[in-house]
């Protein structure tokens, strides 16, 4: 059974690395929040703007290749889907994220380091009920081939299928209910992933100047050039999943109901979100025990 109530951490539990876009050494703090505060984040190195940004699906500005979010004064935040899943995975309500750069560092490229850091600060039950997201009707966006879905279901499932040409990914799928012990055992180390021929484009365009082989898997034609390879065969898919995860707990909420993603990203995950927020007749929110369904 899924806990009914809201949870925060026990204290604040700080942590550094560099954005992998922005290459700037960003230093971050998770701190406890109050009943029904959601997840927000605290740009503490603006001091002329409003430094808070909500962490929801409607804040969400650019999706390229992460998730950005800003607030009314423009103030942004990126690369935070990682984090969000870490929150989701572990089922932490309410924490305020404070951070001195533009853009939550992306660590070793999985969420286990912050799986880690918020285990060290512990969590903190709430007396508030959770606030579940149940999907009552199937709510679905395209674009060409890609596809992003959410279903009815009787706890929180998660299908996703890729397809590179490169032999190094090929065709890869999975399909599990997930909970708390199935994201930390299959799921959180699993790590983002590029391709070395992209490398200069996006460098040259102000991205990925933070990225190494010390937090990206990268790819060069068909091998993978980290000398320690894969922490798992299907390490790509897996990673891809944690970034649906992350996007859609900007929902507010977790999910009662099945996701599937076919060659999904940040942009169809987060329309996917819009599309739940702009159809409320197709779920509503629960609060008590959910039965999870059994993981495969």
């Amino acid at each position: 059974m899924a806990s009914p109530f809201q949870h925060t951490i026990n204290a604040p539990v700080p942590f550094a690395g560099l954005g992998v876009h922005s290459g700037q050494r960003v230093n971050v703090t998770v701190a406890p929040a109050a009943v029904d505060a959601g997840i927000a984040f605290l740009r503490t190195d603006v001091t002329e703007k409003d430094p808070r940004i909500p962490a929801r699906a409607d804040r969400v500005v650019e999706t390229r290749l992460g998730t950005v979010i800003a607030n009314d004064d423009g103030v942004r935040v990126a690369t935070i889907e990682h984090l969000m899943a870490a929150f989701c995975g572990l089922g932490i309500d309410n924490a305020l994220v404070s951070l001195d750069g533009p853009e939550a560092p992306i660590m070793d490229g999985s969420c286990a380091p912050f799986v880690r850091a918020l285990d060290g600060a512990g969590r903190r039950g709430q007396q508030a009920h959770r606030r579940f997201i149940e999907i009552l009707e199937p709510i679905e966006v395209a674009d060409g081939e890609k596809r992003a879905t959410l279903r009815p279901a009787e706890g929180f499932e998660v299908a996703f299928e890729i397809s590179f040409e490169t032999a190094a990914i090929g065709r890869q799928s999975i399909d599990t209910a997930l909970d708390e012990e199935v994201f930390r055992r299959e799921f959180a180390d699993c790590r983002t992933f590029g391709f070395l021929h992209e490398v200069e484009a996006l460098r040259a365009a102000g991205l990925a100047q933070g990225g190494s082989l010390d937090n990206v898997v990268v790819i060069d034609g068909g091998a993978v050039l980290n000398p320690a390879g894969l922490r798992r065969p299907d390490e790509f898919v897996r990673h891809k999943a944690i970034d649906a995860i992350g996007d859609l707990y900007l929902l507010g909420g977790p999910l009662i109901g099945r996701y599937e993603g076919l060659y999904s990203g940040h942009a169809l995950n987060n329309a996917l979100a819009r599309a739940v927020l702009a159809r409320p007749s197709a779920w509503r929110v629960a609060s008590g025990p959910v039965k999870l369904a059994r993981a495969v």
